[in-house]
């Protein structure tokens, strides 16, 4: 015995790992039980589908990808693993003496960072791209802690994606609250300029007796043409002293002068002139005009946030509840003990073979 482990101490370190390795997965290491759960993030909101090169690969759209991926991180993160704990005391059952050395937590007092990568070990979360499912596995020493920390999952998962949705809505919601004050206050400010300088200037709408001056100018200008055209065919048979003539001599000083007035009225040096009104008039509407406009858009948009806000909820809708495990599922003796034995055995025929190779180029 003593000259085959002298000759070949590679094969009986394979033997006797082997046989440590068969100790440990046949008798000495513990059932963990595996609770698994498919569950799929839905909202209200309707997006247009889209076809690019993707799809085409997947066989379907993005869908919620992104928030199937933010819930992922939420489950595997330190906090959820603290809610854990303090709930089902996640440490003291992963720690427990029961449990064989390998599989267990150290202790109840590792730091946040050791126990976090043990928690990380113990619960797999991973996303199906193809079907856009989110599948969930815990594994525990226990099928009621499986099954518990499963279900807490599903439930804090979706209270978190809600909360984060609804925090986001209320921000956008309030800050347009705030700015859909500012307009209207604004807006009726606005208006109230218009009708203060309304009743300033005793005028209703200055553009528009603007242009009303304007018909009665061009209308007396025509009659005024008129006259002089008739004056001088009265002129071609009449003296001027005749009593047509004078008369028309008459109505066209008149209508001179009733037009010299109507166009003071329309633009003087003063500054109290129509045209004046009328541009500082215009300025004010204009004005208004804006800040009517800039508060149908907030109120718009605010609706529309408001509408948008119940859309972003989310639903954590399950296909699959958590199992209640009825058996262990790991580990694997049988098949982890078949696993490393072949492993074990080809490492050492490899290493016999360079062995007698080198004992080969010796001789």
């Amino acid at each position: 015995m003593k000259i085959f482990i002298k000759r070949f101490p590679h094969w009986v370190a394979c033997f006797v790992s082997i046989f440590v390795v068969g100790v440990y997965w046949g008798l000495i290491a513990s059932d963990r039980y595996i609770s698994e759960a498919n569950v799929v993030l839905e909202s209200p909101q309707i997006a247009s589908p889209t076809l690019d090169f993707q799809t085409l690969l997947s066989g379907s759209g993005s869908g919620n990808s992104s928030d199937m991926l933010l819930l992922r991180d939420y489950l595997l993160s330190v906090d959820m693993l603290k809610k854990i704990d303090a709930k089902f005391a996640f440490r003291e059952h992963y720690a427990n003496s029961d449990i064989d050395f390998i599989s267990s937590l150290a202790s109840t007092d590792v730091p946040i960072e050791e126990l976090h990568a043990y928690y990380l070990k113990q619960i797999s979360v991973e996303l199906d791209d193809y079907a856009h499912v989110l599948r969930i596995k815990v594994s525990a020493f226990s099928p009621e802690m499986a099954q518990k920390i499963a279900l807490f999952l599903l439930k804090s998962g979706e209270q978190h994606m809600n909360d984060m949705g609804q925090r986001l809505a209320s921000e956008q919601v309030a800050f347009l609250e705030k700015q859909v004050s500012q307009l209207n206050d604004i807006f009726h400010a606005s208006r109230q300029d218009i009708l203060t300088y309304q009743n300033e200037k005793g005028l209703i709408s200055p553009s528009g007796t603007l242009e009303n001056i304007n018909t009665v100018v061009a209308s007396l200008s025509a009659k005024l043409a008129t006259l002089r055209a008739q004056r001088i065919a009265e002129m071609s048979y009449q003296s001027k002293k005749s009593a047509e003539v004078r008369r028309l001599d008459a109505e066209i000083a008149a209508l001179s002068q009733q037009i010299e007035i109507e166009r003071s009225r329309m633009a003087q040096s003063s500054g109290l002139a129509l045209n004046v009104l009328s541009a500082e008039y215009q300025t004010l509407e204009l004005k208004m005009d804006f800040a009517l406009q800039s508060y149908s858009g907030a109120l718009a948009a605010l609706e529309g946030t408001r509408i948008e806000a119940a859309r972003k909820l989310k639903q954590v809708s399950i296909l699959q509840n958590p199992t209640f495990p009825e058996y262990s599922v790991e580990p694997r003796r049988f098949y982890n003990v078949i696993v490393f034995v072949i492993i074990s055995v080809f490492l050492s025929l490899i290493l016999h073979m360079l062995i007698l190779i080198i004992k080969d180029h010796r001789d």
